[in-house]
């Protein structure tokens, strides 16, 4: 008897210490499982973390808690031990990562994502807006273009649309072109859409596919440069990640940060052309604008002062907002002509 009982105390012992050193980071997602946060980026970081450690540390995904603004508060609480988001959503306290939305960058979000963390870590590193988070990276969506139940042939076409935005530069692109904005989380428009509550939507093309715009909208209008580039972090809870061991903090580490940055920009860039195709699979008109087209050059004749908010938000924080504009632009126009991007 007295056997059998050490044989149970000895198994549980095993099994609570291989409790204690299987470890997971639950990263909460907002987005749907077809999004490539959850389909490419997220998977991906977490097989690479895992075959690095040796199994010592697993990667979930959960879904369901709440409102993308609530990702930061629900990892600084330790209710999960990583999240990512959109920085418009939280006006006010991610304005220096804005600096790659605005209009005229001319590149993609693989090379968008790279500039914006190289920016970030050379001008913004001490900066408080991740306090009491550990960053691990900074990346954009596609350009954002025009999803719309209208045709639009000239800028004026856009006036009183009611169209909903995400916060960060759409709010002052709303404003140029004379919209009726309606903020809301990108998971609300299908059913904004469906029940006539806005008339259109500033997303990346890929949400034709993910959010099933394409069953919703008539019409689809990209410009050569987008709209603008939505910005985004994923962060993770810091106190967690001391208590892996160094070894293991160095394997997260080494496929976090820039490298993470641009896997993220290169699945929404691939995604990107998938919501082209169901756009158009469904009946969606999708026009596709040209440099010297006189539509593209309306935009840009609209567009072409927006970056001097930023500027001046980061000027008023003791930035030099040109100079940072300035260089994130060079880093991605270098990266993209270095990696074909």
């Amino acid at each position: 008897m007295q056997t059998k009982i050490s044989s149970i105390i000895l198994g549980a012992a095993i099994l609570g210490s291989t409790m204690v050193s299987a470890q997971t980071i639950r990263v909460a997602s907002w987005l749907p499982p077809t999004n490539p946060m959850n389909e490419v980026v997220i998977p991906a970081w977490g097989k690479a973390i895992n075959e690095a450690t040796d199994g010592r540390i697993d990667v979930e995904i959960v879904y369901g808690l709440g409102h993308p603004k609530t990702m930061w508060n629900l990892v600084e609480d330790g209710i999960v031990e990583a999240s990512y988001s959109y920085h418009g959503y939280v006006p006010g306290r991610f304005e220096l990562p804005q600096v790659v939305e605005q209009p005229g960058l001319g590149t993609n979000a693989e090379a968008a994502s790279y500039a914006l963390w190289k920016t970030y870590d050379k001008y913004f590193k001490q900066s408080d807006e991740f306090k009491g988070l550990k960053l691990l990276a900074l990346f954009t969506h596609g350009p954002g273009q025009i999803h719309s139940k209208f045709e639009l042939n000239d800028v004026a076409d856009l006036e009183d649309k009611k169209i909903r935005i995400g916060g960060g530069v759409q709010s002052i692109i709303a404003e140029e072109f004379h919209v009726t904005p309606v903020g809301a989380p990108a998971p609300k428009v299908y059913e904004m859409m469906q029940q006539g509550v806005i008339d259109g939507a500033f997303l990346p093309a890929v949400e034709q596919r993910v959010l099933r715009l394409s069953e919703v909208t008539n019409n689809l209008t990209i410009l050569p440069q987008g709209l603008y580039m939505g910005s985004f972090s994923m962060f993770m809870d810091p106190y967690v990640f001391e208590e892996f061991s160094k070894e293991d903090q160095a394997a997260i580490n080494a496929v976090s940060g820039e490298f993470l940055s641009i896997q993220a920009g290169q699945a929404w860039d691939v995604s990107d052309a998938s919501g082209v195709l169901s756009a158009r699979e469904n009946g969606v008109a999708v026009k596709v604008l040209k440099e010297d087209d006189e539509l593209t050059k309306q935009f840009e004749s609209r567009l072409k002062n927006v970056p001097q908010h930023w500027v001046k938000t980061a000027n008023e924080k003791g930035y030099k907002g040109q100079e940072i504009l300035d260089y994130l632009r060079s880093q991605a126009h270098e990266y993209a002509d270095s990696h074909g991007a």
